[in-house]
């Protein structure tokens, strides 16, 4: 037990944030409404924006680390978490807005499941009405896809806590310890997948992922990230390929790779039979190419780490 934990305080919450000075002070503002104490830990990934100015005015309690340059969300998420000397960590979204007794809701939660590694939250999309959902928890699609469950459907779905593949890092308690037993967060990764990588493998390491409804977060969807965007694509697929071979079995792993290079090759051949209209980016070859070649640099980092954890 820490010395953090003997005090009262069990959970550190991590917003990571980038080039996102009016957004994350909303998010900052929900967490010092929280109704259970906590750390704040704030990983600027060298915002330029104004946010190293205001952290400090504004949150003074909260501890900011300052890189030197953008490591994204997974990589901000593991430059902080050897400064974590709470038993539970806590993911917050930059752009998300947590309800008072989020956290309360999270930490009852996992202490109601001592076979849990981590639960995730309710996360409603902000601005929309009626209020419909983004995230109830992660799925793993049969095509190897992650995909937000509940995305779109009525607020109130998904009402009853539940077992889940895997949490959504925009809102989400882990044990600490569980996290670094199985080699932490894939920084290498960047943007993307990487919830969904951590979840995966802690259930290969033996612990489950719950669902806490009551647990509430209203989400700016892709108010830091475009989806539509070539990045979106780029490190989505990318960051798809490099999960199959850190986590899956060998065989589906491999199918994976294949049928992208198939789909890749296929494209190209349409391409140029001028076969092909407008394609969205992910069905660009160039940019599948691009995928291919930096998944290929990363494989030897992938096969390496595949069996730590599980």
């Amino acid at each position: 037990m820490t010395n953090q934990a003997r005090d009262g305080v069990v959970a550190t919450v991590f917003v990571v944030t980038w080039e996102a000075a009016e957004l994350v002070t909303s998010c900052l503002d929900s967490l010092a409404r929280q109704t259970l104490p906590h750390r704040v830990l704030v990983v600027d990934n060298a915002s330029t924006d104004g946010t190293p100015e205001v952290l400090p005015a504004r949150f003074p309690d909260a501890q900011v680390i300052r890189t030197s340059e953008n490591l994204g969300f997974a990589g901000g998420v593991e430059a902080g978490l050897a400064l974590v000397d709470t038993p539970f960590v806590a993911l917050l979204n930059n752009d998300a807005v947590a309800e008072p007794d989020w956290l309360a809701g999270l930490v009852a939660a996992l202490d109601a499941h001592p076979e849990a590694a981590a639960v995730t939250s309710r996360l409603l999309l902000a601005g929309v009405t009626p209020p419909t959902l983004n995230n109830a928890g992660v799925l793993l699609l049969d095509d190897g896809y992650g995909a937000d469950r509940g995305l779109g459907e009525p607020a109130e779905a998904y009402a009853v806590p539940d077992e889940v593949f895997g949490f959504s890092g925009g809102a989400a308690l882990l044990r600490t310890e569980a996290v670094r037993s199985v080699g932490g967060f894939p920084a290498p990764y960047f943007l993307y997948y990487e919830d969904t990588d951590l979840s995966w493998r802690l259930r290969r390491a033996g612990w489950s992922i719950r669902y806490e409804p009551a647990a509430v977060v209203l989400h700016e969807h892709s108010a830091t990230a475009d989806q539509g965007s070539a990045m979106f694509a780029y490190w989505n697929e990318r960051n798809r390929l490099l999960m199959h071979v850190r986590c899956a079995p060998a065989g589906a792993a491999v199918a994976v790779w294949w049928r992208f290079l198939l789909t890749t090759g296929s494209l190209a051949v349409r391409r140029m039979t001028r076969r092909s209209g407008p394609v969205a980016h992910q069905q660009r070859v160039g940019l599948r190419l691009r995928v291919l070649a930096g998944a290929a640099r990363l494989l030897p980092w992938a096969l390496r780490t595949r069996r730590r954890g599980g």
